[in-house]
């Protein structure tokens, strides 16, 4: 007995067998879940879907260049991963533009899901892949002492991030100023995102313009002992004081931004579900 890739989303679940996708209501999750599947003749195209070089390649290069917490990669490093990234294609991880999530138009009823699933994570790094309904929406947030690679594999996503303008944070609970880094919409296939402890748009927000997948490394990985993620909400100008505005009207309203720092907002709730695209190797 093999296993297919099934997804559930807002529509139901989802078995690719033989290329064919059949669809039966189930709920409003995304998941990998096991089915069985029919041999294929053509044993080229199934090992094509499974290979594991490519993904097992990114692995063994994050072990290298992910030294722990406190160590940001060097510019040689950034590029080795981005080069990796940038020739990864849905089929490295298990994924197709053809399953029904990516090709679903229909916008499912109340909050859009977000899904994710760990493929590997240890102290120094983590592998992830988020998956987000249309519309969906992962909140404003943070990533402390952190280098992220972001890798679009699906879909089309508006990313908006900032950097903060002054190194030092404010007293708790007053808005921080940030400046506006990226504000525009990635269509897969492009090249990867980057974003540091501090530069690269720290603090950044998705939004799906269609169902999406996305590929996460991130070292190191989030902790709740030191490295916990923040979330926030930009406020409006009327929000601010004199001085808030002045110093948003000195740097030029449109790259500057004050920030508030907030509780988890209750809708951005995320579901995990098990990795079973191609395996690595440890």
């Amino acid at each position: 007995m093999k296993s297919s890739f099934m997804m559930v989303d807002g529509g139901g679940l989802m078995d690719q067998r033989k290329g064919v996708m059949k669809i039966r209501h189930v709920n409003k999750k995304v998941r990998y879940v096991k089915g069985p599947i029919k041999k294929k003749n053509n044993r080229s195209s199934y090992r094509e879907r499974k290979d594991p070089k490519v993904l097992q390649k990114l692995f063994d290069s994050c072990r290298e260049v992910f030294k722990g917490p406190e160590t940001v990669p060097s510019d040689s490093d950034v590029n080795k991963l981005c080069s990796i990234l940038d020739e990864m294609k849905p089929k490295h991880v298990g994924l197709s533009k053809n399953m029904q999530f990516f090709k679903s138009k229909s916008v499912a009823k109340g909050t859009p899901s977000v899904a994710y699933t760990p493929i590997y994570q240890c102290d120094e790094f983590s592998l992830c892949i988020f998956f987000l309904a249309a519309n969906a929406v992962i909140p404003l947030h943070n990533h402390p002492g952190m280098t992220v690679f972001s890798k679009l594999l699906l879909g089309d996503l508006h990313i908006k991030s900032y950097d903060w303008v002054d190194s030092m944070p404010p007293p708790e609970s007053q808005p921080r100023l940030a400046r506006l880094k990226v504000d525009s919409v990635l269509k897969a296939p492009c090249k990867t995102s980057v974003l540091y402890p501090t530069t690269g748009g720290n603090i950044h927000e998705f939004r799906a313009v269609t169902p999406c997948a996305v590929l996460d490394v991130l070292g190191p990985p989030y902790s709740k002992d030191d490295r916990d993620c923040s979330y926030y909400k930009e406020l409006q100008h009327s929000a601010l004081s004199n001085g808030e505005s002045s110093r948003v009207n000195e740097g030029g309203s449109d790259c500057l931004r004050w920030l508030k720092e907030i509780e988890v907002p209750q809708d951005s709730h995320m579901e995990r579900f098990d990795y079973w695209g191609p395996q690595i190797v440890n």
